[in-house]
């Protein structure tokens, strides 16, 4: 959808595209300012597959600060964006035919990646009624003795769900009773949060657990640095080796001009986090509002992300379908995403991560060509 909008614009149509998950905030000027200075000193080599010295400890070091997970750089492998370490991490690790549990909705990635890497997807439903989360029993109905793995993401694309550190206890609660389970943990919006108390991660609140959690975290969102490619993970050691294997005949190493500007991002100042995030609520605040007032249109209030699932179950007798009603929007000037391509059906996922005035535009486009 995004590809289509962006032909669409080279042909001279008025699209607003809210298909695609990239912030839109300026990347930090200091943090331009180290990749310009790395360019500078000549510093375009190669580096260690699992990332420079100084990046793995910076890494480390957010995830001590930000998700409170104790690390060694042993544990920490850099790559070309959090995709990349997921791709690496379930090929490492899974034979024909394993299990992996995803929450659907699910990032449209995640069961690619599974099927890719020759495994089974076994989608957990979740609805609005439940937080768009998994329960205890939901958890422990699914696991088999083939389950491999168990995929968590939290705040959640598309949903922007956010599991309290109640509810990640109980599930580890699950999880402590079937060892041959390993838990991969998406935690590459938790800066973008808009729930009171820290965020709560399963490797920090379960430390029982901590040899079977993968953490992955990134830049991207955080810091608006989609382009430079930059995803981190920890986890137990004998995995992150793996997965350097991997790394090693796949890409080789990360961009090691995006290494350098990594470090700045995660050592420098990180206050500016906390307006970002503010200005990303009232973005909710203003769209949720608006798209609620839109007859046939309903979404939940995200705790997390940017992202909104919006309900169009009374108008799929006229489309059919999402895909139809999706094209029908970007032929009217938007550019959204069907809710199929999350495993879910009968709506689509809204980006807010754009100006109040252009949120605004697009409402109404939406509005007018429903109506």
């Amino acid at each position: 959808m995004s590809d289509r909008a962006t032909e669409l614009r080279a042909a001279g149509h008025d699209i607003i595209s809210l298909s695609v998950g990239e912030p839109d905030f300026a990347t930090p000027a200091h943090v331009i300012e180290a990749a310009k200075v790395s360019l500078d000193a000549g510093d375009t080599k190669y580096t260690p597959v699992a990332g420079t010295l100084a990046v793995r400890q910076a890494a480390a070091l957010h995830f001590a600060r930000d998700l409170g997970i104790e690390v060694p750089v042993s544990q920490v492998i850099v790559s070309a964006g959090g995709k990349q370490a997921i791709f690496h991490a379930l090929c490492a690790t899974l034979d024909p035919g394993g299990e992996v549990l995803i929450p659907a909705p699910w990032w449209v990635s995640y069961p690619e990646i599974v099927r890719f890497a020759g495994g089974r997807v076994v989608p957990l439903k979740t609805t609005p009624a439940t937080g768009y989360r998994i329960t205890p029993a939901q958890l422990d109905a699914a696991i088999t003795a083939n389950t491999r793995w168990l995929l968590l993401n939290s705040p959640g694309n598309p949903t922007g769900a956010v599991y309290p550190a109640s509810e990640l206890e109980a599930l580890a609660e699950v999880l402590l009773r079937h060892p041959q389970v390993l838990v991969l943990s998406d935690d590459i919006y938790a800066p973008l949060r808009y729930v009171e108390g820290r965020h709560a991660t399963i490797a920090a609140l379960c430390p029982a657990l901590a040899d079977r959690v993968l953490t992955v975290s990134g830049l991207s969102k955080s810091h608006a640095m989609t382009g430079f490619r930059v995803g981190l993970a920890a986890g137990p050691e004998s995995l992150i080796k793996a997965m350097g294997k991997l790394q090693s005949h796949s890409m080789g190493s990360p961009s090691t001009t995006s290494q350098a500007a990594a470090v700045a991002a995660l050592e420098g100042p990180q206050d500016f986090l906390t307006e970002w995030c503010q200005v990303m609520r009232q973005r909710r605040d203003k769209v949720v509002s608006a798209i609620n007032a839109v007859p046939g249109l309903s979404t939940p209030s995200p705790d997390g992300a940017f992202y909104c699932m919006v309900d169009a179950a009374p108008h799929m007798a006229r489309f059919g379908d999402d895909n139809t009603l999706c094209l029908h929007l970007l032929d009217q000037g938007v550019a959204v995403v069907p809710a199929s391509a999350f495993g879910d059906r009968d709506g689509f996922r809204i980006s807010f991560a754009a100006s109040e005035a252009t949120l605004s535009e697009a409402v109404r486009r939406i509005e007018k060509a429903l109506s």
